[in-house]
């Protein structure tokens, strides 16, 4: 295939169906004349790679793209450039992502983890088994409302061309709140936490709202995030019209699933669009994400902007307007504790991100300073 038909974005085009567009052929230019070929990773699992290409789908190692960056270890979603004669062969490198959905790592090691890359809707499943987790809910729409500026924390998206991943929130297992009424209060809870947020409650067992979401979904990539056994892999299933990711039942006693699906996977629909169903998440920390956390709690920052002093802390200061919100009833407690408690952890991840970040380059220094003088020693061994 030459150069120039990696220019066409036309539907008729191998990798449209993928996401392939005239910005990603523009992308792609400079490893197109070198003869590298063109592919999305829909499937990651020990340190290889699922990538599609216009001549199908190769396994690639991806050792050779920064292997010790936690945040740029290839990832389902990724635009990468292979050698289509390489034995083995490898992902040669990562086009810039447009947008990243990024969480803190459980380690003690203050790192990144993306998840998934260059999605256009970030889709969290809540499913109403149980009374649903504000609190939770709250942590993953400041993740997702972060997701372009994860991008650009990696040095990625040109400040030209800025995109943007949209969160929505489903409601996923619907048909077990028979009642509207209860229906209907538990959405209008979940859309006061979530500003601007479109709340849609979905049954893969009825039906209901899955063609709505199918619509929603039907233009560029989508990732589906949430805990196990909210019904992520049957929702995919619904949508393809096929079963391709193997479900499991919740257990009777809490409602909780098993990590049915352990690998993140790239889906094209039948409808249009592409899928990027997940594993279940266990902890979901913060990165990078204040200002998600800004435009989650956006009622209690606008609240603050009008107290009496500029760093009020919201606790006993005269002229609060934050307390005073609470105790006339207009902004719950438990809101303001969870802003205040994603805002310290999200303060805290980064104070060690950068004390980790200056470590590496104090180590970095002495490396080099130790080089140095070994050399000057070997030079001076030499003159005698």
């Amino acid at each position: 295939m030459s150069f120039s038909d990696f220019q066409a974005s036309t539907p008729s085009h191998p990798l449209a169906a993928y996401g392939w567009d005239d910005a990603w052929a523009g992308a792609f230019a400079p490893y197109a004349e070198q003869g590298l070929l063109p592919g999305r990773v829909v499937r990651v699992d020990r340190g290889l790679c699922d990538v599609v290409t216009s001549t199908g789908v190769v396994r690639a190692d991806t050792a050779f793209v920064v292997p010790r960056d936690p945040m740029r270890i290839v990832c389902t979603g990724d635009w990468v450039a292979v050698d289509p004669d390489g034995d083995p062969r490898f992902v040669r490198t990562l086009l810039p992502r447009r947008t990243a959905f990024v969480r803190s790592t459980s380690s003690q090691r203050s790192e990144g983890q993306v998840l998934a890359t260059n999605i256009d809707h970030i889709v969290i499943c809540v499913p109403l088994a149980v009374e649903p987790d504000l609190g939770r809910l709250e942590r993953f729409l400041a993740l997702a409302m972060s997701s372009t500026a994860g991008a650009a924390l990696l040095g990625e998206a040109p400040r030209a061309v800025r995109h943007e991943a949209h969160p929505l929130v489903l409601l996923t297992k619907a048909d077990l709140v028979p009642d509207a009424t209860t229906l209907s209060h538990l959405v209008e809870d979940v859309e006061r936490i979530a500003p601007g947020v479109q709340v849609l409650p979905v049954s893969s067992a009825t039906g209901e709202g899955v063609d709505v979401f199918g619509a929603i979904v039907g233009g560029g990539t989508s990732v589906l995030l949430g805990t196990s056994g909210a019904g992520k892999s049957t929702l995919a299933n619904a949508l393809l019209g096929e079963d391709v990711m193997r479900v499991q039942q919740t257990r009777d006693v809490d409602e909780k699933g098993r990590h049915t699906t352990t690998t993140r996977n790239l889906l094209v629909l039948p409808g249009g669009g592409v899928l990027i169903d997940t594993p279940g998440l266990r902890g979901i920390g913060l990165w990078d994400a204040e200002a998600g956390v800004g435009q989650v709690f956006s009622e209690i920052e606008e609240l603050a902007a009008r107290c009496r002093f500029h760093d009020c802390a919201h606790a006993s200061e005269p002229g609060c307007a934050v307390t005073r919100a609470i105790e006339d009833g207009a902004l719950p407690a438990r809101r303001l504790d969870s802003y205040r408690k994603l805002l310290r952890e999200n303060h805290r991840i980064a104070a060690k991100t950068d004390a980790r970040l200056r470590t590496e380059t104090l180590r970095e220094w002495k490396r080099r300073g130790a080089e140095g003088r070994a050399a000057m020693e070997l030079k001076r061994g030499r003159a005698f």
